[in-house]
């Protein structure tokens, strides 16, 4: 029987919503449900909202799609929030990874020596994504807290654990994030091994991006050894060569094995003063990172926000439904998860929420991706064992990283700014970070109302 409700979505003209809103618009369990796209830009979430209306009645399933730029108004009574707000204010680029102030973080960063790839969970672009970000996000849970304090809040934004720590711990208001990167993992291992990925049975341990397989079962048999063995005699595909050697290194396989992002939880990024001289295979995608600017600085900014507009029109009318809602355990699943607390099933997920002793030996408030099961309340972690020392003391300082950039994001302490790019792995001398946070907290200074400048 369907559970109709109020579904908000946050940032509702990210291009994220293009999966996320047909996800929902064809899950029965959820006919008759409002969908409500709230963007500050409000050209934007309208361009959005009638391609989804458009679904909506094709989908047959009675949803009812519309946008608004009234906070109030959209978080009103609302039994859920979905969350894709990337930190770079009304700024007009297809990703956040692209925008004006993400790239600056780049350049700054690698102007200091720290040539990060991606920036989107650790490192001084990560930090710089989390304190743009978090005041937006608090604004509108206050709203939340006012007008709809029993609302879900799925959050999809980096730094996921950063900023859902935020949330967590400054504001009431029930906070899941939700990620593919270990449902990628499982279906990588499941390739090696010559099993579907429906079929395995897996625990992991790590924080969002960052984790490791600690058990591989398939139908009672234990295969993490036979995983072990069939990953050290393959040669690694491009992109996945540090990952394997970490791997193989810790006996623990890394589960996300993009190298990407598993080098910048490393301090190697801050040994070469030049993007072209990385290893790995990684020179070329540090190269585009760095290059890649949203703004089109040559055009006036009514021609850039055209010339924008007409591609954003292109790839928005470009959506379409899917055959079914996504599987939670082999992409992101958000109408299933949805449908399922709505309903008070108990359905498996991987989801990004307290520890709460999911992994005993790690705190108890840390952010950690897990495999959780929905109920009527929300989602409830499942024992994931414990972390191997060299694991749990890597995750420590990691997690103790989220604290201080999620702490700082709300009172505006450049202290805490200080202690968290020190403490990053991939830190360099206290002149040198000094000036680089400085530097950086300037070039974002109109999105960070909580500093002073």
């Amino acid at each position: 029987m369907a559970d109709a409700r109020k579904i908000v979505c946050l940032g509702g003209g990210s291009l994220y919503f293009r999966r996320a809103v047909p996800d929902l618009l064809v899950n029965e369990d959820l006919a008759g449900s409002e969908i409500v796209l709230y963007d500050i830009d409000l050209e934007k979430v309208e361009i959005m909202a009638d391609t989804h209306a458009r679904l909506a009645e094709r989908a047959g399933t009675a949803f009812r799609v519309r946008a608004t730029d009234d906070l109030a108004d959209a978080v009103d009574a609302a039994d859920f929030a979905i969350s894709s707000i990337g930190g770079s204010g009304a700024e007009v680029s297809e990703r956040v990874y692209g925008s004006s102030y993400h790239v600056a973080d780049l350049r700054i960063s690698a102007k200091y020596g720290v040539q990060q790839i991606v920036g989107d969970t650790c490192g001084p672009a990560a930090m710089m994504m989390g304190l743009r970000a978090i005041p937006a996000y608090l604004e509108i849970c206050r709203e939340m807290e006012r007008r709809a304090p029993d609302v879900i809040l799925l959050n999809h934004s980096n730094p996921m654990a950063v900023l859902c720590r935020a949330m967590v711990k400054y504001t009431d208001i029930t906070t899941i994030g939700i990620c593919h990167g270990v449902q990628a993992g499982i279906i990588y291992a499941a390739e090696i091994l010559g099993v579907p990925p429906q079929e395995l049975d897996t625990c992991w341990v790590g924080t969002n991006h960052y984790y490791w397989f600690t058990r591989v079962h398939h139908r009672g048999s234990d295969l993490y050894p036979e995983l072990k063995r069939r990953l050290a005699q393959r040669q690694p595909e491009p992109g996945r060569v540090l990952s394997a050697q970490l791997s193989r290194i810790y006996d623990h396989v890394i589960v996300y094995p993009q190298d990407d992002h598993i080098i910048e939880f490393y301090p190697w990024l801050a040994q070469y003063d030049d993007p072209s001289k990385l290893p790995w295979g990684l020179a070329d995608r540090a190269l585009e990172a760095h290059e890649a600017d949203g703004r089109s600085p040559d055009l006036p900014p009514d021609e850039r926000r055209a010339r924008f507009m007409r591609r954003y029109r292109e790839i928005v009318a470009d959506v379409d439904l899917p055959d079914a809602p996504s599987d939670a355990l082999l992409g992101e699943g958000i109408g299933r998860i949805i449908a399922a607390i709505a309903t008070g099933a108990r359905h498996t997920c991987v989801v990004n929420i307290p520890n709460a002793g999911s992994v005993p030996n790690l705190p108890a408030d840390a952010i950690l991706e897990v495999e959780g099961v929905t109920d009527s309340s929300g989602v409830r972690g499942l024992y994931m064992g414990a972390a191997p020392p060299v694991l749990k003391a890597i995750l420590e300082k990691r997690i103790v990283w989220q604290e201080l950039v999620a702490d700082a994001a709300v009172t505006g302490d450049r202290a805490l700014v200080l202690q968290a790019a020190l403490l990053d792995e991939i830190s360099i001398p206290p002149e040198a970070t000094e000036q680089m946070v400085n530097e950086l907290l300037d070039a974002s200074r109109d999105l960070l109302p909580q500093f002073k400048f």
